[in-house]
């Protein structure tokens, strides 16, 4: 199902998320390789387990990955979740390294409810994300990004890490 269509136009801080594979029609190459590592290494589950990734295989994409952990959730139903793994780039793209934080300490996105969103839905449908993103950060810079999340399951049920994957769109224009 691609969400953009409930979201309708997107506005400067609203994203445009899809859950089904038509984002692979027009998404940044380097969000596809991710996402077909991910898929492969799942193979028949819904979900690969941590395990299943190795960093090796994916050495390029290192610096742009982040590394979820969902601690449970709180009383109101909602993921608990902490940065197990920030990579280099995501670390200067904050100004800070979020590693061992909840993400609501660390979160960078248009909002923290837009954030826990996206991490919620991931989390309870079990099911990829990608979206543009754009917002400005605290420290009044404008951001422009894709991302990606992919759920990560020790059981094969529940959802026990995310792994996320973004790039800023103007590090795209270098290119």
């Amino acid at each position: 199902m691609a969400l953009n269509e409930d979201f309708g136009k997107p506005a400067r801080n609203r994203p445009r998320r899809y859950t089904s594979r038509t984002f692979l029609e027009d998404c940044p190459d380097r969000i596809a390789e991710i996402f077909h590592y991910w898929d492969r290494i799942r193979r028949d589950r819904r979900m690969p387990c941590r395990a299943d990734f190795d960093p090796a295989e994916v050495v390029r994409h290192l610096p742009s990955v982040l590394l979820i952990d969902v601690e449970g959730v709180d009383d109101r139903g909602c993921a608990i979740l902490r940065y197990r793994v920030v990579g280099t780039e995501e670390v200067r793209l904050r100004g800070h390294d979020p590693t061992g934080k909840l993400v609501s300490e660390g979160f960078l996105g248009p909002s923290l409810e837009s954030v826990m969103e996206a991490y919620e839905l991931v989390r309870r449908e079990r099911c990829f994300l990608y979206e543009e993103i754009e917002f400005t950060t605290s420290a009044g810079l404008w951001r422009r990004e894709y991302g990606i999340l992919m759920p990560l399951s020790e059981d094969g049920q529940t959802v026990s890490q995310i792994l996320v994957y973004s790039l800023p769109r103007d590090a795209l224009d270098e290119e």
